[in-house]
């Protein structure tokens, strides 16, 4: 095997331009890709980051139904204690969970005595919120970035929109599950900067606020939302609490509750979807080039080669050896384009991260684009791009194993 190698690096050293080119052709492949990678990766990153961090979570949990309505704000869908207890139960016995936050969602008038709008505001314990959803204290662009009872969190356009600011006394008014009518005076505390998709525009208050306004007279919870450990670890968490949690069924014998990703819950996850996409489209590139150019060069390598393989033919080399040859030089003519492409393109994602290019998503501004590879991604494109090799010159190799050595000889 090693004299196959040799002979391999000697043959390509002996056409050292076509050998350039086609490493060069190679190089510039992996390094397109491996860019692409890590900057297309770091926007999805951050854009569910973004997503999931600051408003929604990884997980959520809703009775049945919940979902399918939730533009209305239900509170006849509303887990009971009972429920509550029992999905708390099972969260708790989860280690892969880090945090979890009950909210009640409802729908209301916002009034500053002046002017009256509508608002859709979330119920929630301020210490369990901001650890579930830990960039949302960073949303909160004026006021105090904490939530006591009595205070109401109001998004930025609301604020605009209304001519007030974090001190200023308003009136939230809504309707409870009975049809009655109840309102109560909040002071703002500070206003939210406005995240694109749903729950972007949503007012919060203390839990204790709002089963007051709603005249609960147990606590009822709309939703919980679910931070884990690993995001990695998101489908496999999901089919954990959805099996604990299936015992428990309506008198339908359907499932009592409903657990979502956050992926069935935004928007986005369709631009997610596209990101993937376009990555394996890049990669569908990638091994044509690899494959265009090991077959262009192996072809010509036996054409130009056809008395000397002939000759060894004729010494006796076999049919078999004479097609790895041919398979080894083509390894190593993909080797040396990925090592390149990977010394490279890993050169230019850490001159990028350096670069710290900021840019925009949705409403917010200054975001930092940090491209980064994983290993991951280095092992597959090098193992795409050296099978691609290998297979690119497996045709050219079978043809010239079973050449026959005496029409071989007599090739000009």
């Amino acid at each position: 095997m090693r004299n196959l190698f040799k002979i391999a690096i000697r043959n390509l050293l002996r056409y050292k331009r076509r050998t350039l080119l086609t490493a060069s052709l190679i190089t510039i492949g992996v390094i397109f890709v491996l860019v692409f990678i890590s900057i297309s990766g770091s926007f999805k990153n951050m854009m569910v980051g973004q997503i999931t961090d600051s408003m929604l979570g990884h997980l959520q949990i809703h009775k049945r139904g919940y979902v399918a309505s939730i533009d209305n704000l239900p509170l006849n869908l509303n887990l009971k204690p009972n429920a509550m207890k029992k999905v708390e139960g099972v969260l708790q016995t989860i280690p892969e969970i880090e945090s979890f936050s009950p909210r009640i969602k409802f729908g209301g008038l916002f009034s500053n005595f002046t002017e009256t709008t509508n608002i859709r505001l979330n119920g929630v314990l301020p210490e369990k919120e901001f650890k579930t959803v830990p960039l949302m204290p960073s949303r909160i662009t004026a006021g105090k970035k904490t939530l006591q009872p009595g205070e109401i969190l109001i998004p930025d356009l609301l604020s605009k929109g209304m001519g007030v600011k974090p001190g200023d006394t308003v009136v939230v008014v809504a309707t409870n599950q009975d049809g009655s009518v109840n309102g109560k005076q909040f002071i703002i505390s500070g206003v939210l900067e406005g995240v694109t998709g749903p729950g972007g525009r949503d007012g919060y208050i203390h839990l204790n606020d709002a089963v007051e306004v709603l005249r609960m007279e147990e606590v009822e919870i709309s939703e919980v939302a679910i931070r884990l450990k690993d995001f990695g670890k998101l489908e496999k968490v999901n089919a954990e609490i959805s099996n604990l949690l299936s015992g428990e069924v309506t008198k339908q014998g359907k499932p009592a509750f409903e657990v979502h990703t956050w992926e069935k819950l935004s928007p986005f996850y369709n631009i997610a979807t596209m990101i993937d996409l376009m990555t394996f489209f890049i990669k569908l590139m990638l091994i044509a080039v690899v494959l265009i150019s090991i077959m262009n060069v192996m072809i010509m390598s036996v054409y130009e080669r056809v008395r000397e393989i002939g000759t060894i033919a004729a010494i006796g080399t076999l049919p078999g050896k004479i097609l790895s040859m041919f398979v080894v030089e083509g390894f190593c003519l993909g080797l040396i384009g990925i090592i390149t492409g990977n010394i490279f393109g890993m050169a230019i994602v850490f001159i990028l991260k350096l670069a710290k290019i900021t840019f925009a998503f949705g409403r917010q501004e200054g975001l930092i684009l940090i491209p980064t590879v994983n290993v991951g991604d280095l092992l597959v494109i090098s193992a795409i791009v050296i099978a691609v090799s290998v297979i690119a010159s497996l045709q050219p190799a079978y043809k010239a194993s079973r050449m026959e050595p005496i029409k071989a000889l007599r090739s000009v």
